[in-house]
């Protein structure tokens, strides 16, 4: 990992940009340095070292040595000082959990907002999964679905139920997937012109997308509605799974495939622009 990276990633965690090249200076150097040596290795201006190098100690991730020409300094070693970073994290969020919802009021609204790129379309599904006690619903396609598996397999540790509806093979299956076969996959996304994603955790919230090779749109909800559409649009795939599973010697492929009322819910209508009153256009 880079030095500038290695500062970078610090500052995340609370230090400011000084403290963190002076901080690593330090580690580097391997032995006692005074202010003037870490300025020159770090790029800390010298009329301000002295105060960062006071803010470092004041932390505790450094230390002032006596030695024969004055005073030096040496880091915490990296490793107490990630652990110290660790347990003031996770008793910072401990605090947060217990405060903050005293501090909420009555929810007035809710919330809808657009995700019009892969990247935060899947950056909010993690945040879903990682909000979820209960239970998950999930459906998607593979090439969608591998990047949520890590999130979705801490849920199961912490004790969510995953439902997945997968279009297409998956080899990785996360809890109790249903891997879609009335159509093919290749079918529902040239019918629908993109591939579609949902993940509702706990009936309370829902991120729902669509993507193609080089286009995304999506969106976040806690509206009631939109996510009891979301959460009934998986359940539903999956009871028709099984209620084909349990009729399969019955005739239920040819009722799939011939019967008039299902063809004519395949059918994708050409889509609606509305004109000034109302007429069809286009």
């Amino acid at each position: 990992m880079s030095v500038l990276r290695v500062t970078g990633e610090l500052q995340r965690l609370g230090m400011s940009g000084y403290e963190a090249k002076a901080y690593v200076a330090l580690v580097i150097a391997g032995e006692a340095v005074n202010g003037y040596e870490v300025a020159k290795r770090s790029g800390v201006p010298r009329s301000t070292v002295y105060e960062t190098l006071g803010k470092l100690v004041g932390r505790g991730a450094a230390y002032e040595v006596r030695a024969d020409d004055g005073v030096g300094y040496v880091p915490l070693p990296p490793s107490s000082l990630l652990d110290r970073m660790r347990r003031d994290f996770d008793r910072t969020v401990g605090v947060l959990e217990d405060e903050m919802p005293r501090l909420a009021s009555p929810t007035q609204v809710r919330l809808v907002h657009s995700l019009a790129e892969r990247r935060t379309l899947l950056e909010r599904a993690e945040d879903v999964i990682a909000a979820s006690r209960r239970e998950l619903f999930v459906s998607g396609w593979p090439e969608d679905l591998d990047e949520l598996k890590p999130a979705l397999r801490r849920a199961e540790e912490y004790g969510a139920v995953v439902s997945t509806v997968v279009f297409g093979r998956d080899d990785d299956q996360v809890g109790r997937t249903t891997e879609h076969r009335y159509s093919s996959p290749e079918v529902v996304e040239a019918n629908l012109g993109r591939r579609l994603l949902v993940v509702v955790a706990d009936r309370a919230q829902a991120v729902i997308g669509g993507l193609t090779a080089d286009q995304t749109w999506g969106l976040y909800t806690d509206d009631p509605a939109a996510v009891l559409l979301a959460v009934d649009y998986v359940r539903h795939d999956i009871a028709l799974h099984l209620v084909a599973e349990r009729f399969a010697d019955d005739g239920f492929a040819e009722f799939w495939a011939r019967d008039p009322g299902i063809e004519w819910l395949r059918e994708m209508p050409e889509p609606y622009s509305g004109g000034e009153n109302g007429e069809r256009t286009g």
